[in-house]
């Protein structure tokens, strides 16, 4: 275990603690999830209201003679999956990152609920209730799996770096409710070490709802993982989403994972948005065949085959067996991965 990992460890050993609100009994929102999600039935998401919880509009960044990202806008409502795709170098990781404020736009807007976005750090809008998951999973492999539960609860407590009181009493039911949440409670005791990949990706997830965040950003989520891991983790971020009516913005390079688990698709190509819509809608787009696929005109006369056949593969799968918000695991991987992001 590294030094600055170690030293977080110790952190977990004192700490004070002071009133907050419980993050593992905030199940019930306002929205589509306090509704009962009328359209749980069906899969997909019901807004309360017209008003989309992240709205990005005309958002631009160049890297010198480079435009990264030109003019793009799109919308997410409360409780729904988006997935981000494009080929590599599409500008989907700079976008991403303008979400989440690692990057300031050149120019554009993205406002949670409301909220101006663009200018603030990402510390203030993680605390606006901005979660992240990694690409690489970010835990603490020297703590035990409730304890980096724990710490994360700390952090949202803004209680890490305080004294007197040893943290491992604190915040354990909270913790012990999250993993129970993502049904990881039976090995709350087993060192992060030990664990399986697809398991070190549910930690994590609980680790982000600690925050009790409004909106999610996923960066490949399924990196690394097999075929039933990946649709397992995202079935349980879908269950997630809709029963605490969280927004998840995803990027996704497993096609399987993408047409299984998003309610629409959001596609760019050289910095722009080239299509959106429901995952069959995006699937037979002209444009999107062309240029993310590189089937062109000879896609439907000659027939698919790399990554277009394990797309179209992976759509006609997901069409016969969608997952239900309860988290049934999606259809096995048939979609090739591509390289990753620039």
């Amino acid at each position: 275990m590294s030094t600055a990992a170690s030293s977080r460890s110790a952190t977990l050993g004192s700490s004070s603690e002071g009133p907050r609100a419980n993050p593992a009994a905030g199940v019930a929102r306002s929205g589509p999830a306090a509704a009962g999600i009328g359209a749980a039935a069906s899969g997909s998401p019901t807004a309360a209201s017209d008003a989309p919880l992240l709205r990005v509009a005309h958002l631009s960044k160049a890297f010198g003679g480079l435009r990264a990202v030109a003019d793009v806008s799109f919308d997410l409502q409360a409780g729904e999956m988006l997935a981000l795709i494009g080929p590599n170098g599409a500008g989907k990781t700079t976008c991403f990152n303008m979400v989440n404020g690692q990057l300031k736009p050149d120019a554009g807007s993205v406002r949670l609920a409301g909220t101006e976005l663009v200018g603030l750090r990402p510390d203030r809008i993680w605390r606006l209730g901005v979660g992240r998951t990694f690409q690489i999973a970010e835990t603490f492999a020297s703590l035990t799996v409730v304890e980096n539960v724990q710490l994360a609860l700390l952090s949202h407590a803004g209680r890490v770096f305080r004294a007197w009181r040893s943290a491992r009493a604190q915040f354990r039911g909270e913790a012990l409710a999250l993993l129970a949440s993502i049904g990881m409670d039976a090995q709350a005791e087993r060192a992060m070490s030990v664990l399986a990949y697809g398991d070190v990706k549910r930690v994590e997830l609980a680790m982000a709802l600690a925050n009790q965040p409004r909106l999610l950003l996923m960066d490949e989520p399924t990196a690394g993982m097999g075929p039933a891991e990946r649709n397992d983790l995202m079935a349980l971020t879908r269950r997630v989403a809709r029963e605490r009516s969280i927004g998840v913005l995803f990027t996704e390079h497993s096609m399987d994972v993408v047409f299984a688990h998003a309610d629409r698709m959001i596609v760019l190509a050289r910095g722009r948005l080239i299509a959106e819509g429901a995952p069959a809608v995006v699937r037979d787009d002209p444009q999107v065949r062309e240029v993310y696929f590189g089937m062109g005109t000879t896609f439907g006369a000659v027939g698919p085959s790399g990554m277009a056949g394990a797309v179209l593969a992976a759509s006609a799968s997901a069409s016969s067996a969608r997952p239900s918000t309860t988290g049934a695991a999606g259809p096995s991987a048939v979609g090739a991965r591509a390289s990753e992001d620039a």
